[in-house]
């Protein structure tokens, strides 16, 4: 038998449980954060749950700075003006509270605050983290308010290039926070579209690196049960957003996936990046959108695996009912069939095609990913079916 060789690692300290907000400033000071500056998004900003964050920060004799200038799809320009307010204040240390947009932007102001060389030059490519100072890299505390990204639990952040409208991702292994508080109370207020694209955007990580052709057994059955998870219970916290024990079921898928996906992801995330990035998209629900056309392009090769989960995620019929449990629970949450009810056009396609593969993504598909297949696998998306195998 032939043993395959692989880089493996796994997450942080975790304070799971609602009501452990209250520990931030505790936490804060492990992890040798005097000066925090606390960041989340401008929708968060003059919400209560920011609010009571400060209040504990400042009652901890941590003070209560505050960034918020973040656009939905975090961009350089946001990044710059993150790190002048971090270095303008004397802070040491980050917390990033909100969805994956803040918890992304607060890992890249920790990481570049410090450095003398553009962030591009961190893309997650070989090892061009090792061109960062890794001295410089502030420690950071994360505190998710959604149940998707799993930015939480991640040594990464997505960024988009505003010129170039390219999203990159940017990785250095100090960008895993060094304590993460996991409240599902905190979840309890979020909107319904929201509870239900980052829901499915944890579903999608889960299902990528279930079908993930690379060696990671450990994330193998992570990601199949949280599958299970999100399936049992993102159907539950979208009837009623206050059913806590479905919202921590949540959390706990959405760090599932951000664990799993490390064995990768593929054409969902691929095909999403640059549709998010030029169009200004929810990341989740557009992965939702395109999930079921991209399970029919990756059929022959994920098939025997799908039908082998089946029967433990309490679906019949094999794939095609997997398939058909996915389409019922997209339509259940609102989530629109096509990427054209996106407001998607065809004009952009080849632009599109052309992202997609450029996407470190795309090389984790069970399909290899052409141009010609990629562009019909967008004409399925938007509605148009002339054949993507």
């Amino acid at each position: 038998m032939s043993v395959p060789v692989a880089n493996w690692s796994y997450p942080t300290a975790i304070k799971f449980g609602p009501g452990r907000i209250v520990e931030l400033a505790d936490h804060c000071q492990a992890a040798g954060i005097t000066r925090p500056l606390l960041v989340t998004d401008r929708g968060l900003a003059e919400l209560a749950i920011v609010a009571r964050a400060l209040d504990i920060l400042d009652a901890g004799g941590l003070g209560r700075a505050l960034f918020a200038d973040i656009d939905p799809n975090p961009t350089e320009a946001n990044m710059e003006a993150g790190t002048a307010a971090f270095r303008a204040g004397g802070h040491d240390g980050v917390v990033c509270i909100g969805g994956g947009s803040a918890l992304d932007l607060g890992k890249m102001i920790a990481l570049m605050a410090g450095q003398k060389i553009p962030v591009w030059d961190l893309e997650d490519i070989g090892d061009y983290w090792t061109r960062a100072d890794a001295s410089r890299i502030a420690p950071i505390i994360a505190v998710p308010t959604t149940a998707g990204t799993g930015s939480e639990v991640g040594r990464a952040g997505v960024l988009t290039n505003s010129k170039t409208h390219r999203k990159k991702i940017i990785f250095h292994p100090k960008l895993m926070p060094t304590i993460t508080i996991c409240d599902p109370e905190l979840t309890v207020g979020m909107p319904r579209g929201i509870t239900a694209g980052t829901g499915m955007d944890a579903l999608a990580h889960c299902l990528e690196a279930f079908c993930s052709p690379h060696y990671h057994p450990m994330s193998q059955g992570i990601a199949l049960e949280g599958m299970r998870l999100v399936l049992e219970n993102l159907p539950r916290v979208h009837a009623d957003g206050s059913d806590i024990e479905a919202r921590a079921h949540m959390m706990s898928a959405a760090m599932m996936g951000a664990v799993a996906f490390q064995k990768g992801l593929g054409a969902i995330h691929a095909l999403s990046h640059p549709v998010g990035a030029v169009y200004n998209t929810h990341h989740g629900t557009t992965n939702a959108v395109v999930m079921p056309m991209v399970l029919a392009f990756n059929r022959p090769a994920i098939e025997a695996r799908i039908e082998r989960a089946a029967p433990y995620l309490g679906i019949a019929g094999g794939f095609d009912g997997f398939v058909a449990r996915v389409l019922a629970l997209r339509a259940d949450l609102g989530i629109p069939a096509t990427l054209s009810e996106m407001g998607v056009e065809p004009a952009h396609l080849d632009e599109l095609t052309e992202m997609a593969l450029e996407d470190p993504t795309c090389a984790g598909n069970p399909v290899q990913m052409t141009r010609e297949n990629t562009r019909a696998l967008f004409d399925a998306c938007m509605g148009v079916d002339r054949g993507i195998n």
